[in-house]
């Protein structure tokens, strides 16, 4: 079956070969979750009336994560609220808004619940997946390469490529069949670092859990957009 990748997020996606037949030159450009199509019929269903006896439950839990993805706390704001997830290993977040457009990263690096070391940074004209291939590059740049340390990202994507993908791309001398690897010099060098670091294990972390460390690099991949860091 085909395989192409999303022009939002970089996911890589596969369509039956019976649909490109019937639609000759078409070449896919979006995921099932970014379908413009998808959004139009989301938009609808927003504009639609609530039905009588709707969940109030299910309507304020719904603001709540809204709500918290909002917050745009400072690194102080987020270690003072959330105290759950691990407390060693190094924690990664990047982010852009909008997205391309400009963005941030961060990262901080943690033992037994006291920072070791932190660093962010800003691009005025990146995405999502860009900034965060490079908070996981400074990530492992801080680190000796004979550290044992767990490296911490919430982008599947990212833990995907490096961890799966990427080295196929490289045999096949950094070429796939759906076409040209987004982002490709980040990957390469974030790939060069990983291996430098046996000893690393690189791990995914849900987003906006409560993880304080998590919560931590959030805040500074966003410091840009505060005037208080």
């Amino acid at each position: 079956m085909p395989s192409f990748q999303c022009q939002v997020c970089g996911t890589p996606f596969d369509v039956p070969r019976g649909a490109l037949e019937r639609y000759p030159g078409w070449r896919p450009k979006y995921c099932r979750d970014h379908s413009p199509n998808k959004k139009k019929a989301a938009d609808k269903t927003a504009a639609a009336p609530k039905k009588a006896g709707a969940s109030r439950r299910a309507r304020g839990g719904a603001n709540r994560a809204g709500s918290r993805r909002e917050e745009n706390l400072t690194p102080a704001e987020a270690r003072a609220k959330y105290a759950d997830g691990p407390a060693s290993g190094i924690f990664t977040d990047g982010s852009a808004s909008p997205n391309p457009g400009p963005g941030g990263w961060g990262v901080v690096w943690v033992e037994n619940g006291e920072i070791v070391s932190e660093r962010h940074g800003h691009d005025p004209d990146t995405t999502n997946n860009r900034m965060e291939l490079r908070a996981l590059i400074e990530a492992f740049t801080m680190l000796p390469e004979d550290a044992a340390v767990s490296v911490h990202t919430d982008s599947r994507l990212c833990v995907n490529t490096i961890t799966q993908w990427a080295p196929g791309w490289e045999r096949r001398g950094w070429k796939k069949k759906s076409g040209p690897i987004m982002n490709l010099e980040l990957v390469q060098e974030l790939l060069a670092l990983y291996r430098a670091h046996p000893a690393c294990e690189l791990r995914w972390i849900a987003a906006h859990a409560g993880h304080r460390w998590n919560e931590y690099a959030d805040s500074l991949a966003t410091a840009w957009m505060r005037s208080e860091r």
